[in-house]
């Protein structure tokens, strides 16, 4: 049964670094939840796993950085958005269907009122000091 529920978790874990790796670049879709999903389910498939996790890249720029600072610094902020914003405008031209051009319009605002109201914004000073602290 243990070996079981560590397979299970594996392929969650997979899956989920997969769908935030895709997040990572489609504007709709939300990175950094699935980031520590995986991180989750790595942690609870093995140890070793685990460890690999926790040494890539990805969890220490997004997963990491994200949760010992509790927000993002307002160049973080700017970048995430305007790279959003630009694969948005993409699909909103690209995509012949009023309604999925509203619904992602809708989106599109609706995630700058979640970077700016929601997601504390943290002084540009700060970042290196806590990143450094962390190494």
């Amino acid at each position: 049964m243990k070996k079981i529920k560590s397979i299970l978790f594996m392929l969650l874990g997979i899956v989920s670094l997969g769908i935030g790796l895709a997040g990572t670049v489609l504007p709709v879709l939300p990175g950094g939840p699935f980031y520590l999903f995986a991180a989750f389910c790595f942690a609870k498939s093995s140890k070793r796993i685990d460890a690999w996790f926790k040494g890539t890249k990805i969890y220490n720029k997004y997963v990491l950085a994200f949760l010992q600072k509790k927000g993002l610094t307002l160049k973080e902020k700017i970048r995430i958005n305007l790279t959003a914003d630009f694969f948005i405008l993409l699909s909103v031209l690209y995509v012949d269907i009023l309604l999925v051009r509203i619904i992602m319009i809708v989106l599109a605002l609706y995630k700058h009122y979640y970077f700016v109201r929601k997601i504390k914004t943290l002084p540009a000073d700060r970042q290196g000091d806590e990143v450094n602290e962390a190494n």
